[in-house]
């Protein structure tokens, strides 16, 4: 550490030899982390001054140097080192030190990366799975005490008669990977009838697949009336609601019956036999130093379906909800968030005429996608301005935003492509699907979709033609595609895995991580793994093999979705809030 920078003086005294130009520098060199091979020269070999430095960090061989550097914190070897000396920069260059660093992390029985190797972020995944083991192991350990008291609860319940049936929870409850964690697996059955599901077997197409939106004055201030005040209204009955007053529904006789059969059919598939139950409210842990947990001001007046933070480190939230409106939120100004807009307007009722399922962003382009059958285009740098509006033909229940096209899968099996920027939008519609298409994913060369008919398609835009559909034993409600790994959470609590190059999709793993239930959403990043379901729960995990579970978040509702951005974390949590989890400043 005493040695002055080489590089910078070598033009004094004549030359000399570099300690930068180690082997970790020369592409042919071994691993640095095992022996050095004969050929190359030691540390005192390539030391200016072996006097001098004798005692210095540097004059160790690299291989110590490297081991060292890996007991530091990742955002230190990254940040800190390479202005220490050019020498030690190169310690955030060496992969095998990460991937040991990695493996330390999760455990060398876990595999990680799931997907390919090639080319893989070390740096960055350590780095997040060190922020997310600081911020979620203490909610881990809380969330162990409060499902012990939840348990007594559940019990005092039982001593005094109530009517329910309860699953028994699972032997020493806990989950593989989390040291003095208890998970809780049991749910409600009928928390398996998630409205999206609901709403893809009740909505029926017009005549010309349209959704046939309600759009009178005297109709909205009658569904108004309805909505105010009914808040805390569970799911089955906004259900009821938007189908007297919105859309034009068939099939309605038997609905909850087939969503119960459906939930227990999903379950036991799982081999997790599910039971009706009747519980106490469950309670989230409470934040850890590292984090903070705020609760978004109620202004909706119908449940959130659709989170999503934009704007970079999550500085602010669009809320999509059944009350038809979308709503942006300041997280930064205000210690509880700060309502912005209500797009389209003001009041309620204003920015779609149906429930608001999605949401996607593309610089300061928000879309927002709905049962009305559009999609809207909104300018965030313009204080919410709307720049557009797009008839899709049928009910949207996914968008994925690319730098040159919006992409929107919908309930009539379409997914569709459009220029945001043209007078007619539509650039391409595709039909690859024999079902409503629940959820997608892509980047600038493939779209990936799920559908409702259980297949998974990969369809190459440059040359305009499908390239592979995978058929699974249940159909897939959320996706997460970086890097080579694409992740998808199914409708019967499971987690898919799969590798993406070079336009091939390769099945990898299938994961039980605890959820009983749908789940509607997914986050899937180099080093955190975050998914929600109609279970009640949130999760977050190591994306490893298996997951490893580091937390579980639970509500009093059926989560809806969640959004991820920079460390924090957005969740509707089945109601009229929204809670968003945050590091500390």
């Amino acid at each position: 550490m005493s040695e002055p920078e080489v590089g910078t003086h070598g033009d004094q005294g004549g030359p000399s030899p570099d300690p930068v130009k180690s082997p970790s520098v020369d592409a042919s060199a071994p691993d640095l982390l095992g022996l050095p091979s004969a050929g190359l020269p030691s540390s005192a070999d390539i030391s200016p001054f072996p006097s001098a430095e004798a005692s210095g960090l540097l004059s160790l061989p690299w291989e110590m140097v490297t081991q060292i550097a890996s007991h530091l914190p990742a955002q230190c070897v990254i940040t800190v080192l390479p202005k220490v000396c050019h020498a030690l920069g190169n310690v955030g260059k060496d992969n095998t030190a990460w991937q040991l660093r990695a493996h330390r992390l999760i455990g060398s029985r876990l595999g990680f990366p799931v997907g390919p190797k090639e080319n893989f972020d070390w740096p960055s995944a350590c780095l997040e799975m060190e922020q997310l083991i600081t911020c979620w192991t203490g909610q881990a350990q809380v969330g162990a005490i409060q499902t012990k008291e939840d348990e007594e609860a559940r019990e005092k319940v039982r001593l005094q008669g109530r009517a329910g049936l309860y699953e028994e929870p699972l032997p020493g409850g806990q989950e593989d990977g989390g040291d003095g964690e208890a998970e809780e697996v049991g749910v409600v059955a009928q928390d398996a009838a998630y409205g999206a599901d609901e709403g893809m077997d009740m909505a029926m197409e017009g005549e010309d697949d349209d959704m046939r939106p309600v759009v009178g004055g005297d109709q909205l201030a009658r569904l108004r009336e309805g909505l105010e005040g009914r808040v805390s209204d569970d799911a089955d009955a906004l259900m009821e609601e938007e189908r007297d007053h919105m859309m034009v529904f068939g099939a309605n006789e038997g609905q909850d019956g087939a969503a119960h059969h459906q939930a227990n059919h999903r379950n036991l598939g799982n081999g997790r036999p599910l039971e009706t139950e009747q519980r106490p409210p469950l309670r989230s842990p409470s934040p850890t130093p590292a984090l903070e947990c705020i609760t978004l001001p109620s202004d909706h007046i119908a449940p959130v379906n659709s989170v999503l933070l934009v704007g970079g480190e999550g500085a602010v939230c669009a809320t999509g909800s059944r009350d038809w409106n979308v709503k942006l939120w300041d997280l930064q100004t205000s210690a509880g968030g700060t309502l912005l807009h209500t797009l389209g307007g003001r009041g309620d009722f204003s920015t779609h005429r149906g429930w608001v399922w999605c949401l996607a962003s593309q610089g300061p382009l928000l879309a927002s996608g709905g049962f009305d059958s559009t999609v809207r285009l909104w300018d965030l740098q313009a204080g919410g301005a709307e720049r557009g509006l797009i008839k899709s033909g049928a009910a949207v229940h996914c968008l994925s935003f690319q730098t040159d096209v919006l992409l929107a899968g919908t309930f009539d099996r379409k997914i569709s492509m459009y220029d945001t920027r043209a007078a007619e939008p539509l650039v391409k519609s595709l039909r690859v699907h024999g079902n409503a298409v629940m959820c997608l994913a892509a980047d600038d060369k493939y779209i990936i979709s799920g559908s409702k008919d259980c297949t998974v398609v990969v369809y190459d835009r440059r040359a305009g033609k499908g390239l592979k559909k995978i058929r699974l034993s249940s159909y897939l409600l959320s996706m997460s595609y970086s890097g080579c790994e694409v992740w998808g959470g199914d409708n019967g609590g499971m987690l898919h895995s799969f590798s993406m190059q070079a336009g091939t999709l390769k099945p990898l793993s299938q994961f039980d991580v605890g959820h009983t239930a749908l789940v509607t959403g997914i986050h899937r990043s180099a080093g955190s793994l975050y998914t929600g379901s109609s279970d009640r729960t949130v999760k977050v995990h190591i994306p490893c093999a298996p997951p490893r579970t580091l937390c579980t978040l639970r509500h009093l509702a059926g989560v809806n979705g969640l959004s991820v951005e920079a460390g924090v974390l957005a969740v509707a949590p089945g109601d009229v809030n929204v809670d968003i989890w945050r590091p500390r400043k």
